[in-house]
């Protein structure tokens, strides 16, 4: 029987390993591309202002991504020694987007950054501007090729299975560049980066405009983040609703669970805007929904029905009964007893393997599975749906008060009243964390909704870890969890520190006399 408490241990240690890595990926995407748009004006109009704004801003993402590339290398190694099965299982797939990424983005990442730092005197201005902008380029298409893979994960095209080698096996690398459902993350996930990084920006220079320091550095830092901001989070929500179109596409289930729609409903179905899930009873308390809007939302249409969790888990059943089918007929294919029609049917039901391989969390000889297990693995596949509904809600509600702060700040900028309105100026201050706060949501929505999958529909999350032992797990679990969070104390202490010091910090001469407005102590 499997470890259970293996399982857990190792979901457990991936998933602080990622929550910490991604407290610093959406920064080096947005300010990546602020600093190119940044130098753009300076390159432009010849202003040494604008020089100085890359170079400081340039200097937190500099820091923000020596950390995040120390949390993302030993991130990926977890992949070997946690996960074992799972590489083995669907290496040939899901390693060639993350080779890409190392051996293509990451690399040309690091070469320009280290261009960007060090060139300044070397490079002529144009010559800069372009490795800025290869810069943020390179940033992207690290992401991108991490969103391929993770969905490929979630939707797992242009692969099947093969009984010769046991190993999911590439089919057309093409259907995994074009995954739907890994565009879709990636935009949104860039997206939500750009408005992380425009926020930043924003709060900061907010922070010097209320206490008069650096205000004609914070006032153009603040235009900048306010226009590239709103467009950002317009983008944040057109293609949230895209990813979420590619949800109800390919992943019904977290749906599902996203609305916590226990029963089939008429098409169009209503969007429950507020509820008290009751994942025990299997209904919603204090029930507020809105007529027609998830029907439309969801499907773009107003006669496609969405399935409720009580039928999704009928599927399942039906599909888990084909899998026992599927797994009898792989064990005579490995043996070699399999006749012609034996093969013809496996290919036919090969698909549904998944979903009787997720019996072996019950029992090790998946024929003599009884109704009751079978009934306990459908369930299974369901996500637990008060957790999945809320931070759903939360993370929307985040959304569409940042986009409310854009809006303003940019009417403002447009305005030219910048720093008129100090309520404003501390709204955005105290919004600084809202990003990383959606962000961090996000991800907690698209792999806890995944579950009970590694590999969605394909590879049970339980047949997919290491043979380890709890003893070993608890112990790289602390150790992971005490360097990360150092990492992030020194993160936090250095942008702290350069933030308070502000342009100041460049050593022009230009701002010199300002410094000691924020720290009276000198």
């Amino acid at each position: 029987m499997i470890d259970s408490t293996v399982v857990d241990l190792s979901r457990l240690q991936f998933a602080a390993t990622a929550f910490y890595h991604f407290l610093f990926v959406p920064l080096t995407l947005g300010l990546s591309i602020l600093l190119a748009i940044m130098e753009t004006v300076y390159v432009m109009t010849g202003k040494e202002i604008y020089r100085d704004m890359t170079k400081f801003w340039g200097k937190l993402f500099g820091i923000n991504f020596a950390l995040g590339v120390t949390t993302g290398i030993t991130m990926e190694f977890q992949f070997g020694t946690n996960w074992a099965y799972y590489s083995h299982y669907v290496g040939d797939v899901f390693g060639a987007p993350l080779a890409i990424e190392g051996l293509m983005a990451f690399f040309l990442e690091s070469t320009f950054i280290g261009l960007f730092f060090f060139g300044w005197d070397r490079l002529s201005k144009r010559g800069h501007l372009v490795i800025n902008y290869l810069t943020g380029i390179a940033s992207n298409f690290s992401a991108l090729w991490i969103l391929i893979a993770n969905g490929w994960m979630q939707n797992p095209v242009g692969s099947e299975f093969s009984f010769v080698t046991m190993r999911m096996e590439m089919t057309s690398f093409a259907d995994v560049l074009l995954n739907p459902a890994a565009q879709a993350k990636f935009v949104h996930t860039v997206s939500a980066g750009y408005v992380t990084g425009s926020i930043f920006v924003l709060g900061i220079s907010s922070w010097y405009l209320l206490r008069g320091v650096h205000v004609e550095f914070a006032r153009r830092s603040f235009r900048i983040a306010a226009s590239f901001g709103l467009a950002a989070a317009c983008s944040v929500i057109v293609l949230g609703d895209e990813s979420g179109y590619a949800v109800t596409e390919h992943q019904q289930t977290k749906l599902a669970a996203l609305e916590a729609m226990w029963k089939t409903e008429p098409a169009p179905a209503p969007f429950t805007l507020f509820a008290l899930p009751d994942d025990q009873q299997r209904t919603n308390h204090a029930e507020v929904q809105i007529p027609y809007a998830l029907g439309l939302i969801a499907t773009r249409s107003t006669d496609t029905v969405l399935p409720g969790i009580d039928q999704l888990e009928v599927r399942a059943a039906e599909r888990i009964t084909t899998g026992i089918e599927a797994v009898k007929l792989l064990e005579k294919l490995r043996a070699g007893s399999a006749s012609e029609t034996e093969k013809a049917r496996f290919a036919a039901i090969k698909d549904d393997l998944g979903h009787g391989l997720l019996l072996k969390k019950y029992t090790a000889d998946v024929a003599q599975a009884t109704p009751e297990m079978i009934a306990r693995a459908a369930r299974d596949t369901i996500p637990d749906v008060a957790p999945m509904f809320w931070t759903f809600r939360i993370m929307v509600v985040l959304g569409f008060l940042m986009l409310a702060l854009m809006a303003i700040a940019f009417w403002e900028s447009a305005k030219n009243r910048i720093g008129e309105k100090r309520w404003l100026l501390r709204w955005a201050l105290w919004s600084i964390p809202l990003p990383w706060l959606a962000c961090e949501m996000g991800w907690f929505v698209a792999e806890y909704g995944r579950q009970p999958w590694t590999i969605y529909g394909i590879l049970p999350t339980n047949l997919s870890t290491s043979a380890l032992t709890s003893t070993s797990l608890y112990g790289s679990l602390a150790g992971f969890v005490g360097f990360y969070t150092l990492l992030l104390v020194a993160e936090m202490y250095l942008m702290v520190k350069f933030a308070r010091l502000g342009p100041a910090s460049l050593g022009t001469g230009r701002y010199e006399g300002e410094s000691a407005l924020l720290n009276p102590a000198k």
